[in-house]
């Protein structure tokens, strides 16, 4: 198929899968949870209800498997016959370009808190103050669910948060929308920088999120470029999984009064623009060292494309 029938198909792939391993995650949870609790899940207002985040966090990690996970390996096995060839797992990543990943992700943190800032700053105009209330009204519904998730007093709450919060969305997302959307899209344009960052803003769009919208677009193009230096899923697999798993692990310390809340805010507040600044640069210096470092392999990538031959770096 062409790019655009390719790109209504894999949509019509994620909407059954995801309607069909809802439906079964109902049938199961019943026994599980009871008719009554899979029928009315808790509102916002109810989050501190233990049975009723039991089936919330139940349904979120169905959601990462029915929406991310096993469509972009129908359509990988549809479109290509061998799955790991078409989302690039076939290739390892080296162990050095894995370790210059996780440093890109650490000191890649007071920027990435900066442009949060000036994107939480976001006003629309007057006539567009229903949508914008709208769009706070939803921001802050995420937040009080995503701490709610957060709010774990044992290891194995932290453990299972690394799971449902940190791997499951870093290799389904990354499955998805790098794997399946930004192949398409690179096809489709017949540049790889448009496949970038076309499947990068469709990645931010879904969370909707929009006051966190600009820094998940940003950090959606980063993850699309190193698997094109890379040509390895891995590498942003790993990439997405140290930027959830770091965020993860920082507030189940914070809560047990281990770390300083204030790390939470590098980069952000008044003080601290400079450190944004060096960030940027430092950030700069490790996508250049990853690039550098994974020059050959990125061939890959490209060979692996409908025509190879009008796409280059």
């Amino acid at each position: 198929m062409k790019p655009f029938p390719q790109l209504l198909f894999s949509t019509f792939i994620v909407l059954v899968s995801f309607f069909f391993i809802l439906l079964l995650a109902m049938v199961v949870g019943i026994p599980i949870f009871g008719f009554d609790s899979i029928k009315s899940l808790p509102m916002i207002s109810e989050l501190e209800d233990p049975a009723g985040m039991r089936v919330l966090k139940y349904f979120q990690v169905v959601q990462s498997i029915g929406l991310f996970i096993i469509p972009p390996l129908l359509i990988a096995r549809l479109f290509h016959g061998h799955i790991a060839s078409y989302l690039f797992l076939h290739k390892r990543t080296s162990s050095r370009s894995i370790l210059l990943a996780t440093f890109l992700i650490i000191f890649s943190l007071p920027l990435v808190n900066f442009i949060a800032m000036w994107n939480a700053q976001m006003e629309l105009p007057g006539w567009m103050s229903g949508m914008e209330n709208w769009m706070k009204n939803a921001e802050e519904n995420a937040a009080r669910l995503t701490e709610a998730f957060l709010n774990v007093e044992t290891i194995g709450g932290l453990l299972f948060n690394l799971f449902m919060i940190a791997l499951l969305p870093a290799i389904g997302e990354e499955f998805l929308f790098r794997g399946v959307i930004q192949r398409i899209f690179t096809n489709w344009t017949r540049n790889y920088h448009w496949g970038i960052w076309i499947s990068a803003i469709l990645f931010s769009a879904l969370h909707l999120q929009f006051y966190g919208f600009v820094p998940r677009l940003l950090l959606g193009v980063l993850f699309g470029y190193l698997l094109v230096w890379s040509g390895s899923m891995w590498l942003p697999v790993t990439a997405h999984f140290l930027n959830n798993g770091l965020a993860v692990v920082a507030m189940f310390l914070i809560d047990k009064n281990q770390l300083d809340p204030g790390l939470e805010e590098i980069g952000s507040t008044s003080g601290s623009y400079y450190l944004a600044v060096i960030s940027l640069a430092v950030t700069l210096l490790f996508l250049w060292q990853i690039k550098k470092e994974n020059t050959k392999d990125g061939q890959a990538y490209l060979e692996s494309m409908d025509n190879p031959a009008r796409l280059h770096f």
